[in-house]
């Protein structure tokens, strides 16, 4: 069946154009102003027409944390929903990786359950393999270099459900466990790392491509008996390849920062995410990740001690809508870095409205509420 969504507002790549999605059934098959033969039309004229938002970075929200198993899993991914989030990599904190494991078993099933509405690409497993000095939030009693017996185990008999893997690149000298990821088809990106140059250097010739959330618990230049080392963010602002998660909540990274990310790095290799915990879209104070207390104060969460911040309670279309009132980057590209890079990150068929992309589409207002989404080409709100 050939659907077609008319608008006057359609985000097409970096333009804003008059006339329809043609899609049949999961598929994009016609962007243009012409009158082709369609048996349904939505009409949201007055509304911009986007492709479905794509977050990699998530714990969990609505009060559902992704590393409780399935049905959390299934009900966070849905709420998310709602706000425009039709990809999504549930996203685990370090933890006793028999309880990780667990979790990303819950992912599997979610995946096959009829109840999820929206695209789970796969588990995001930030941790345990990361650097103890730079944890953040993380509990330092779960963090510990690469585990070969345990992650190899762990791919072999729940790779399919695993996206992307966060690790610290100055624990893996030889690229070993990158190397392993990348051939397994696992996207591997350093985060939460003190990885000097040398070691961005090695990681990056075993496949890795990306860096998690810029700025956060990432490493800068160090001096060692007098000479500077490049550290992780030097390493992401030289080499133009290398894509970069920024959290763009206007809290974690200040509208002058994300503005001076965005005119060094350009917006074709930034994808914004959420980090979001689980209490985003709760009125909750406070609440536990994994075993790290927090606090929720100035629109953002803090470690308890409000040392340092914990994770955001932003969904993507604050994102959106803070990096364009906040930051004055421009609506396309807010939603190409929401969108397209993303998917590029993860090679995906998503992220554009163009012939032969999925069906992935949300309309939204001026001040980017959320109005109607479709996935693959269904229409879910």
């Amino acid at each position: 069946m050939i659907t077609r969504i008319k608008s006057d507002r359609i985000i097409a790549g970096k333009s804003i154009v008059s006339g329809y999605v043609y899609m049949n059934d999961a598929t994009i098959t016609e962007v243009s102003a012409q009158e082709l033969p369609f048996d349904k039309e939505v009409d949201l004229t007055g509304y911009y027409v986007s492709p479905g938002f794509i977050d990699l970075h998530t714990h969990g929200g609505a009060g559902y944390d992704f590393i409780n198993g399935k049905e959390d899993v299934i009900k966070g991914c849905n709420f998310h929903l709602t706000h425009g989030t039709t990809s999504i990599c549930p996203t685990l904190s370090a933890a006793p990786f028999p309880k990780m494991r667990h979790a990303v078993e819950g992912v599997a099933e979610a995946m096959q359950d009829p109840e999820l509405k929206s695209n789970v690409l796969g588990a995001h497993m930030e941790g345990p393999y990361l650097s103890k000095a730079q944890c953040g939030a993380q509990s330092t009693d779960h963090i510990t270099p690469p585990v070969k017996e345990d992650y190899e185990s762990l791919i072999e008999s729940h790779g399919h459900a695993i996206a992307r893997w966060s690790y610290a690149p100055e624990n893996d000298p030889e690229g070993t466990f990158c190397r392993y990821l990348h051939e397994h088809g696992i996207n591997p990106t350093a985060g939460h790392t003190n990885a000097i140059y040398d070691d961005m250097k090695v990681a990056m010739e075993n496949g890795l491509n990306a860096i998690t959330h810029l700025y956060s618990c990432t490493s800068t230049i160090t001096r060692k008996q007098g000479f500077r080392q490049l550290g992780v963010l030097e390493t992401a602002m030289l080499h133009d390849d290398l894509y970069a998660e920024i959290i763009a909540d206007g809290c974690h990274l200040p509208p002058e920062l994300i503005r001076l990310i965005v005119k060094i790095k350009g917006v074709d290799r930034l994808a914004m995410v959420t980090d979001s915990l689980p209490v985003a879209g709760t009125a909750a104070k406070s609440g536990m990740m994994v075993d790290t207390p927090f606090i929720i104060e100035d629109g953002v969460c803090k470690l308890a001690d409000r040392s340092a911040f914990a994770g955001s309670i932003a969904t993507t279309d604050v994102l959106v809508r803070t990096v364009m009132q906040k930051a004055g980057i421009s609506l396309t590209d807010a939603v190409h870095m929401m969108t397209a890079v993303p998917a590029e990150i993860m090679n995906l068929n998503k992220g554009v409205l163009a012939a032969g992309k999925d069906a992935d589409i949300v309309a939204f207002d001026d001040d980017v509420n959320i109005k109607s989404v479709f996935v693959m080409g269904n229409q879910v709100i």
